[in-house]
């Protein structure tokens, strides 16, 4: 199955949960493809005591899940892409939702 998964959220335990999901997905031999929308852009920043979306984000492209951010949304919150959001567009959203046997969303 190839999963689609939306994020646009800046809440640490959603964050974390979502990426938990993705990990779990690429474990069972599922393809998995995240795009950051909105406030999900700001996921690779979060910080908290009990969760670790930072971590969970870095496992999930070590082990092969494509991930996208949306470059509006990181030129509106004066963020620079990076390893973990690398800059896309609408278009590679629509390729995600087209592509997803599954898409879910996370806000």
């Amino acid at each position: 199955m190839k999963l689609g998964l939306v994020l646009e959220t800046n809440d640490p335990e959603r964050v974390w949960n979502a990426f938990r999901l993705a990990n779990t997905a690429l474990d069972a031999d599922h393809a998995v493809e995240t795009f950051l929308l909105g406030d999900g852009v700001v996921a690779p920043d979060l910080d908290h005591e009990k969760f670790n979306p930072h971590g969970v984000m870095l496992k999930y492209t070590r082990n092969g899940g494509e991930l996208v951010a949306c470059g509006t949304c990181l030129d509106s919150r004066d963020l620079a892409a990076d390893d973990l959001r690398p800059r896309g567009t609408m278009g590679d959203l629509l390729s995600i939702v087209e592509d997803a046997d599954e898409v879910l969303t996370i806000g």
